[in-house]
């Protein structure tokens, strides 16, 4: 197996001496002190505030430290995302941008912040979405916090192009490819079904669908915009596109494969939760494992295609049978 975009070249030669983590916490050699000082102080006064201001609970004071905060510790991460970039590429690293993990944390602060900015006019305005409307209004404001997140870390200053991501190819190409990927979506349906009626028999616990059946077919058509369309396509640029080009040049295909198939699941199950401990672990066990097989099969045919398109297909094929046959059960029970 080879990265996605090593055919261009292996990179530049390493140069002696590793760049300073994060957690190095000194500004001797640094290239460059200011924003690594800057990220910290941001991050540490942002994430205090968003603390203080849950504590607070329900009131507007609240309200406000808390996004304020969340503001604040988003800039921050940014800000240590452009530290890790300079230092890294001043140590003439194959990969010099910033972490995937850094980006993932950006990444959720980040979507926190847009919903709660986006929210907020709308409620005061009188304006309630629900059901599969707000379901798609989140997915579209996930997909543009992705894309400006990864515009500003990681292809603004060159770490990556989109063209390294996988984002290549004619339409004819990128069908062929689209179709390729769908064609591993039942095989690994099965496998999930699976595993997940296994453990859901252990464990006694299940996730909820994010996008449930609505029972209408306006319901199933947003659903299906937004799970098998806009979902795909910003989560695969994300996970595959990003997360695994960027680790497969530092570490090879098989472990940036491994590793983003751990962050791919733990992504999916930061918001679930349950009435107790016990309940909201075993959801978390169960919607996790849930994930692992697709998300090691959507790495694999990204490796193996060198294209987004094929993990796309993959997982648009993937989400949107399993969003058809959730409908199509729930129009099978019976009324009452």
């Amino acid at each position: 197996m080879t990265a996605p975009g090593s055919e261009a070249g292996p990179g530049p030669e390493p140069v002696p001496g590793a760049p300073i983590g994060l957690f190095r916490f000194t500004i001797e050699g640094r290239q460059a002190p200011g924003l690594y000082v800057a990220g910290w102080l941001a991050s540490l006064v942002g994430g205090s505030a968003g603390l203080v201001g849950i504590l607070a609970g329900a009131s507007l004071g609240g309200a406000i430290v808390f996004v304020v905060g969340l503001g604040v510790l988003f800039a921050g991460l940014l800000l240590l995302g452009g530290s890790q970039l300079v230092e890294r590429r001043a140590a003439g690293l194959i990969y010099p941008g910033p972490s995937p993990i850094l980006v993932f944390g950006a990444t959720i602060v980040g979507l926190y912040l847009a919903v709660v900015v986006v929210a907020t006019p709308l409620e005061i305005l009188g304006v309630r979405l629900d059901g599969p409307i707000l379901n798609l209004v989140g997915v579209v404001i996930q997909a543009a916090v992705v894309l400006l997140i990864l515009r500003l870390l990681v292809v603004g200053p060159g770490a990556l192009s989109w063209s390294d991501m996988g984002l290549r190819a004619s339409v004819p190409g990128a069908i062929r490819e689209l179709v390729w990927g769908a064609a591993f979506a039942l095989p690994v349906i099965i496998v999930t079904s699976i595993a997940v009626g296994i453990l859901v028999t252990v464990l006694g616990s299940a996730p909820e669908s994010p996008l449930p059946p609505t029972g209408t077919s306006t319901g199933l058509v947003l659903n299906l915009v937004a799970g098998a369309v806009i979902a795909p396509l910003y989560e695969e640029l994300l996970f595959r596109g990003f997360a695994t080009t960027a680790w497969a040049r530092v570490a090879g295909p098989a472990t940036a494969i491994l590793r983003t198939s751990i962050l791919f699941a733990v992504a999916h199950v930061l918001t679930q939760g349950g009435e107790t401990f016990g309940q909201a672990f075993a959801i978390a066990i169960v919607g996790a494992a849930g994930r692992l097989p697709v998300a090691l099969v959507l790495g694999w045919v990204f490796v193996r295609r060198g294209s987004l398109w094929a993990s796309v297909g993959l997982h648009a094929a993937f989400n949107g049978i399993l969003l058809v046959v959730a409908e199509a059960a729930l129009r099978d029970l019976p009324a009452g």
